[in-house]
């Protein structure tokens, strides 16, 4: 088939599909194969004209990367899991898309990002006043698996002229891209930083430390997972793209992510934990509790009455919350063995047939789980808001998306880094219970955060050396 011939058909189907829309609003959807292209490079040149920009790449399975808004919705308050599902739910109903036979990496997505609290408070003014839910139908959409790659362009058309510039601007990015394939990544480089406070975090969480401790040995919680935030100057704005790649090399099992409101807000870390997903109609969640170093091999954590507990504790609970929602879940009996990089986990798979449940309902049941509160979780939540000298934002909340045949998936958003201008904040925290000794869960928190740093080649000279000590306790 000719060049013009394959545009002439964009065009002619682009017309057919404005004239064939079920719905008055005119919301298109336009798709062209286009093979070999990583979206992760891909996505520059995607994004060229947008400052939102979204990256998710589970490669060798699901990546893509998505650029501009077609639709979005921003709001704070109790209902933000139910309004973003009926946002989703609206949004792609009501989006005619001209290519229904692509296959299930293609689809139409809405992009999900939550933060951790349902409304943010005053006390950080970096966050005040941010949305705790955005749901966005983005304007490109660049997805890959395997070696099998569609492009997509979602607008809003009002007639026949707007749906023919509409293949053309999908026809020009499609050359665009296909041309500049063979373009290299920029090499990338350690970001040297200034730490003259960046071991400050340690007094700021001393005391709320001690007072999560005696909340946890006085019975008053079961658990406590107090989180720590490190900052630093970088200097200067960063590409996070370099860092997403080198994340690809070293968290191979953990999923990728980016969600870049604008250009100087950068949130963006390789998550090993899933809230849930959803194929078909098949739910699964991920228990993901307890930890092991860089040197450690896990097996320590398999003999560990204290880590066995505490994972069993995470597992129930999620079991718990499903059937609360009237699910039947599966789990195996034993956890098994989950590397991330230079940390292993316990890790329980957890399974159920979703039965028509809304997918963002089942998320609001499960989030958070206790591996990033605690229990029980109301107590816990409203401790944390007292304890934490800082927002968490979307550090430990939900992130993912959903797609036109209603599947879906959320990831927690751990081993992650928020860019704002030339602050960088890394976050990490550990897990209190009965029995947990102060001082191991500052060696913990310290060492958690150096290899974050270190994954992320951050040439910082005050972080802790990784090999110390094995690590122990929570995942995050």
């Amino acid at each position: 088939m000719s060049a013009d011939l394959s545009f002439s058909n964009l065009i002619a189907t682009a017309q057919r599909g404005w004239l064939d829309r079920q719905h008055d609003d005119g919301l298109l959807s336009l798709a062209l194969p286009l093979d070999g292209i990583d979206p992760l490079r891909g996505l520059p040149q995607l994004a060229v004209d947008h400052t939102f920009r979204v990256l998710w790449d589970s490669a060798p399975g699901l990546c893509f990367a998505a650029a501009g808004h077609c639709q979005q919705l921003e709001l704070a308050g109790a209902r933000r899991f139910e309004l973003a599902q009926r946002f989703a739910d609206l949004s792609l109903s009501r989006l005619t898309d001209t290519k229904t036979d692509t296959p299930a990496q293609a689809r139409p997505r809405v992009l999900l990002s939550f933060q951790f609290f349902d409304q943010t408070s005053e006390r950080d003014h970096n966050t005040h006043g941010c949305p705790s839910v955005q749901a966005v139908l983005p304007r490109w959409q660049l997805s890959r698996q395997g070696r099998r790659g569609w492009l997509r362009l979602n607008g809003v058309v009002s007639n026949a002229a707007e749906a023919r510039e509409l293949a053309e601007q999908l026809w020009l990015k499609h050359l665009d891209l296909q041309n500049r394939e063979s373009d290299q990544p920029k090499p990338s480089s350690a970001i040297q930083l200034d730490t003259r406070d960046s071991s400050s975090w340690q007094q700021r969480y001393a005391s709320a430390l001690e007072r999560g401790l005696d909340l946890v040995n006085g019975g008053e919680l079961h658990k406590l997972v107090l989180a720590v935030r490190q900052s630093f100057d970088v200097g200067t704005s960063f590409d996070p793209l370099p860092l997403l790649t080198r994340l690809r090399r070293q968290q191979a099992g953990s999923c990728r992510f980016l969600w870049q409101r604008k250009a100087d807000d950068v949130f963006f870390g390789a998550s090993p934990e899933r809230l849930l997903s959803l194929r078909g109609g098949f739910l699964r969640s991920d228990a993901l509790a307890g930890t092991a170093g860089p040197g450690d091999d896990g097996q320590q954590l398999l003999r560990s009455d204290k880590d066995r507990r505490e994972h069993e504790l995470v597992v129930e609970t999620i079991t718990d919350q499903l059937r609360e929602s009237g699910l039947s879940p599966w789990r195996r009996p034993q956890p098994q063995l989950a590397r991330h990089g230079r940390l292993t986990h316990l890790h329980t798979p957890i399974t159920a047939a979703a039965q028509g449940k809304s997918v963002l309902a089942l998320a609001e049941q499960l989030h958070p789980t206790p591996a990033v509160a605690g229990l029980p979780r109301r107590e816990a939540m409203a401790w944390l808001r007292a304890l934490e000298p800082f927002e968490r934002g979307n550090y430990a909340a939900p992130i993912g998306w959903i797609d036109s045949a209603g599947d879906a998936e959320l990831r927690v958003a751990i081993r992650c880094g928020h860019a704002q201008g030339r602050r960088l904040d890394l976050t990490a925290g550990a897990g209190l219970v009965r029995g947990s000794i102060a001082e191991r869960e500052l060696q913990e928190v310290g060492l958690k955060l150096a290899v974050l740093a270190d994954q992320l080649a951050l040439g910082s000279t005050e972080s802790p050396q990784l090999n110390s000590r094995p690590l122990r306790e929570s995942v995050f």
